[in-house]
């Protein structure tokens, strides 16, 4: 929306300077003063003194349609948008703009076509099968949904795909715990609850048998069965297929109620066996592998995205609590007299991960290289993000180190988006809390503060709905307000607060711009033509201010696919509630002359609509009423 004001200032650079119009604009940026843009007139690197150079900008100006005037401080120029023509020009795009559609349900102003032609792969979320929603896979969910809508919101033709840790011993485990303790009944009223109930059981069998040091039947059975999964045993393969579709109908639910969806549900399962063979093959003919035996000093972790760091092939759950406890593979899988095949890395500091187990079985990060060859045959993707925690970094690193040596054409459209861990979300017992009951607890808040205005909660359509909607909001807000490596600790009394920037304050900034086209519908009812209505009347700074935030919506989009920094649209919808909240008192619509009204009701509804927009694209649903 800026971009004809910053053309208007590159312009004045170009002919005063003497400088291409494309150097010059790139040249303007959005002031941190009281101007409305910036430019650091040494960064063009001409052979004048900057002094000289600032003052030739500053004494050649004269006011036009949309800059009306200009000053310096320094080797700074500023220049200032003329306010009748930015208010006008702003309003009227954001009024054509930014009503959703089925195409574009965030609505058009603020995106762009930069991605026009283009597709990305968005890997997150990524939960283990049989095992129920935790809040860990909650950060990479609300960031991977967030990317998902901002990629499209830039012309991105996005494929969100779900990762499933759907493969490995971890499944011999449970099926040979569904023998000792499965029921058909709790199968059927909970699958997800009971089968995690099963894993933790079996665990404390294996546990047990381990700490004997007597045979340890329960991980030779386990074993015995994920053998049989990959001799495509159908036996095994039909319980497998049954516990994975049951976990995935829950997932969908927990998804449908985060407002998140996926294109794909995939997993380890689905790549190939062929193609893991001509992995292996191409690491061999690359002479890419080495032998690594037991005693070689660096742990190596198969690393499953829905365990956080270490994955439950190379981990044990603790049997009371579910928490991940660590076992090296070394010594959980690898045979004393055995070699493992390895890709050496250490000259880049990255160890040397296994890709192949001494008993031939291959270890994740070998099933991550042989799906993403997989991925770019059938998706031709120009980027693959991966949505994965930050205790991930090191396996992360290594795969695209070993897709990079094997020379892989697609190794530079490959990003990780990392994030911090979110501390206390266990329970006093130290269990895992699970994300129904965080969700369920922030719901439950917001009916609480909802029922103490009765009046205005007997208006509400729905109000089971609405506080769900709140308490979520109250969630992926605390979640988003930080950047995204910075691991925070979940405080549920602040996250569901109403007072300062949480989700909870930011639907209610939402609701209040709804409301005041209801308050004044008496005396004032917009008009539908924009042309018909007079924004020069808004004459007030504090309207300047909004209309000029307001126009910084497309520039924070922007920002925001360069950075991946939910936080940063996040931002932009406080700094927004905050100006608006400031003018009620200004800027009254109420008992005002019909032009006065209807240019600063016009002001409002807009102010909302981007409101909303924003709130969408973080996968909120922004509310009329609460």
């Amino acid at each position: 929306m800026l971009d004809v004001f910053r053309t208007a200032a590159a312009e004045h650079l170009s002919k005063s300077l003497g400088i291409p119009v494309e150097t010059a604009f790139s040249g303007v940026d959005l002031a941190k003063t009281k101007a409305d843009f910036t430019v650091a007139v040494p960064r063009f690197r001409l052979k004048a003194k900057p002094a000289e150079l600032v003052a030739k900008v500053v004494d050649n100006f004269e006011p036009n349609e949309y800059i009306e005037r200009v000053s310096s401080d320094g080797v700074f120029v500023h220049f200032y948008s003329r306010t009748t023509t930015l208010t006008r020009h702003v309003l009227g795009q954001i009024n054509e703009l930014s009503k959703p559609t089925e195409k574009c349900p965030h609505g058009l102003y603020g995106t762009n076509v930069t991605g026009a032609g283009k597709k990305i792969v968005i890997e997150f979320s990524s939960p283990n099968i049989a095992k129920p929603f935790h809040a860990g896979h909650l950060r990479s969910t609300i960031i991977g949904t967030f990317l998902g809508n901002l990629f499209e919101a830039c012309g991105w033709d996005v494929t969100r795909f779900n990762y499933l840790g759907d493969w490995g011993k971890q499944f011999g485990l449970l099926a040979v715990g569904f023998e000792r303790y499965g029921s058909e009944e709790k199968l059927q009223e909970n699958a997800i609850m009971h089968l995690f109930n099963v894993y933790v059981a079996v665990n404390k069998d294996s546990k047990a048998e381990e700490e004997r040091g007597g045979p340890e039947v329960t991980n030779e059975k386990a074993s015995a069965v994920f053998r049989a999964m990959e001799d495509g045993d159908e036996k095994t393969l039909a319980l497998w297929s049954r516990f994975r579709e049951l976990s995935i109908k829950a997932y969908e639910l927990v998804y449908a109620r985060l407002n998140v969806h996926f294109d794909v549900y995939s997993g380890e399962s689905q790549v190939e066996t062929a193609q893991i063979h001509a992995t292996l093959a191409k690491l061999k003919e690359k002479n890419l592998l080495s032998t690594k035996t037991k005693e070689e000093s660096r742990p190596d972790w198969d690393n499953k995205r829905g365990a956080g760091a270490k994955s439950a092939e190379a981990t044990d759950v603790d049997s009371v609590t579910g928490e991940v406890a660590e076992i090296k593979v070394e010594d959980a899988t690898v045979p004393d007299a055995g070699l493992a095949l390895a890709v050496d890395l250490n000259k880049w500091k990255l160890g040397k991960p296994v890709v192949q187990k001494a008993d031939g079985t291959t270890i994740y990060v070998v099933r991550d290289i042989a799906g993403a060859i997989q991925r770019y045959e059938k998706y031709a993707f120009d980027k693959m993000i991966y949505v994965v925690g930050d205790q991930q970094d090191l396996h992360v690193k290594q795969f695209f180190k070993i897709l990079e040596l094997m020379k892989e054409p697609f190794v530079d459209r490959l990003d990780h988006v990392n994030f911090g861990r979110v501390n206390g979300m266990s329970t006093r017992r130290g269990e895992v809390k699970f994300l129904d009951e965080i969700l369920d607890m922030a719901k439950e808040s917001m009916m609480t503060q909802m029922k103490s205005n009765e009046e205005k909660f007997n208006l509400i359509e729905d109000p089971e709905e609405t506080s769900d909607q709140i308490g979520m909001t109250c969630v992926k807000i605390q979640d988003m307000q930080s950047k995204r490596i910075i691991s925070y600790n979940f405080d549920p009394a602040r996250m569901t607060s109403w007072d300062g920037d949480t989700g909870a304050y930011l639907q209610y900034a939402h609701v209040r711009l709804c409301s005041i086209v209801r308050k004044v519908a008496h005396q004032v009812v917009l008009r539908t033509d924009p042309a018909q209505i007079d924004t020069d009347l808004l004459i007030e700074p504090k309207a300047r201010e909004i209309v000029y935030l307001l126009a910084t919506y497309p520039d924070v989009v922007r920002t925001a696919i360069k950075t991946y920094e939910p936080s940063t649209i996040v931002t932009f919808c406080f700094k927004l509630s905050h100006l608006i909240s400031s003018a009620w008192e200004t800027l009254i619509v109420l008992n005002q002359e019909q032009e006065v009204a209807q240019a600063r009701l016009y002001l409002y509804t807009c102010a909302r609509d981007v409101l909303a927009s924003a709130m969408r694209l973080l996968s909120l649903t922004p509310l009329d009423r609460m």
